[in-house]
């Protein structure tokens, strides 16, 4: 009897670990439009909040050689706004060719020259109006969403694919500033370094 009572025991704590971890993980599974805006309309106030009023120590500070501070960061999302998201889509959606043009991923370290960091988050909130306003103005059908381009590296890429990676892009890299961040005190917190997973990423 009492082998048969660790077996339930054990047969219920793997039940309720998989219900908890079903529950943890149940969201959206497709893409929405709607989902997206959320969280694209957001990043601009996001990382102005959190940049804004900091001082150049972190502003400037990276993870080591070849590496990007949180200044490069907003640089890079600003070309990206200009080069990447919206010409792409207008690629697949309105062009007869359907080729990506490559994209410049340090394209920021010539182009914030000279630019302050609030310079910077300004450029970044106006064109990111602008191209979520546009985007909107598309109507874009579930038929557009599966409508394909054709990437230089990965080869054809549907507009849904396009417009996910935007949002996760935008995600990353709010993730990114945060641990370069984190990282400049790496070695101030002590033992607490083994709690602190952003610090062993």
């Amino acid at each position: 009897m009492r082998v048969v009572n660790r077996i339930i025991n054990h047969l219920s704590r793997g039940f309720l670990s998989h219900l908890v971890y079903s529950c943890l993980f149940v969201g959206m599974k497709e893409f929405s439009i709607d989902k997206a805006l959320e969280v694209l309309r957001q990043t601009p106030t996001t990382l102005s909040n959190f940049l804004e009023n900091l001082s150049d120590d972190w502003i400037y500070v990276n993870e080591g050689p070849e590496t990007w501070s949180a200044y490069d960061i907003i640089g890079h999302l600003i070309h990206g706004e200009k080069t990447d998201w919206i010409p792409r889509l207008n690629k697949i959606l309105k062009e007869t060719n359907k080729n990506f043009e490559s994209f410049d991923r340090f394209a920021q370290f010539e182009n914030s020259k000279g630019k302050s960091l609030l310079t910077l988050l300004t450029e970044f909130n106006n064109l990111r109006i602008q191209n979520l306003e546009y985007l909107i103005s598309l109507n874009l059908t579930d038929s557009d969403l599966e409508q394909r381009g054709i990437h230089p590296e990965f080869g054809q890429v549907s507009a849904k694919q396009l417009l996910a990676t935007w949002v996760t892009h935008d995600l990353g890299h709010i993730a990114q500033i945060a641990r370069v961040l984190a990282k400049q005190y790496k070695n101030e917190v002590g033992p607490w370094t083994a709690y602190i997973s952003i610090l062993n990423s």
